[in-house]
């Protein structure tokens, strides 16, 4: 299964790949004919697998924070979120390669009550200052405990299209999809004080199976 967004690029790559296999065609030499098909192969088979959008279920309690992505969790502390909250709340940042499912799914159930694009730079995902400065949107939860959780998809230094569903009074659904990352970047999490974290830095996360963490 693959994801809407990527149609356009499967469709490119495709024709790309069979018109590769034409020029194969028509080299004669034994070891270059199959050089332009091999090129082709690669670049469709790396488009697909980019695009891939795997099905998934899992059946967390209401109070879990599902990981909104795949990637690898490279960052848990306490840090002042300024856009939405103002306050101190537990910050866990999950960085996407170019290799991981790119999709976006909703952490948890509840009501969309903010979501806002920001233009902005494309400093490598890791940059300490690219959650504020890199394009990104935000997107906060309040979830039916009456607390809120904020994600952010944050482009990066190739990462330069995000797309984002959510809209304010959207009701979201854990593990729906949510948006779509192109090429690799960061998502972060910002959670209430009193949330239980349940990953490590360094541990690898699925999207929807892993939880990431659950409120208090």
């Amino acid at each position: 299964m693959f994801h809407k967004e990527g149609y356009p690029s499967i469709v490119i790559s495709t024709f790309l790949f069979a018109a590769l296999l034409w020029i194969s065609t028509a080299i004669t030499h034994p070891i270059l004919q199959y050089v332009p098909a091999l090129v082709g192969a690669f670049i469709w088979i790396l488009v697909l697998q980019f695009f891939r959008n795997p099905k998934r279920v899992a059946s967390h309690q209401s109070a879990i924070i599902a990981a909104p992505a795949d990637g690898k969790v490279v960052q848990i502390k306490k840090v002042s979120e300024d856009e939405f909250f103002g306050d101190e709340r537990l910050l866990v940042s999950i960085f996407m390669s170019p290799l991981n499912v790119h999709v976006t799914r909703y952490p948890c159930d509840g009501e969309v009550v903010y979501s806002q694009y920001h233009s902005g730079k494309y400093l490598v995902a890791w940059h300490p200052k690219s959650s504020t400065l890199n394009e990104r949107t935000t997107v906060v939860i309040r979830h039916q405990t009456g607390q809120e959780v904020l994600y952010r998809q944050i482009a990066g230094a190739l990462a330069r299209r995000i797309v984002n569903y959510a809209k304010k009074g959207d009701t979201a659904r854990q593990g729906s999809d949510a948006g779509f990352i192109k090429f690799g970047s960061r998502i972060d999490i910002f959670l209430p004080l009193n949330a239980h974290i349940k990953v490590n830095e360094g541990q690898v996360v699925k999207g929807l199976i892993t939880p990431i963490a659950e409120l208090g």
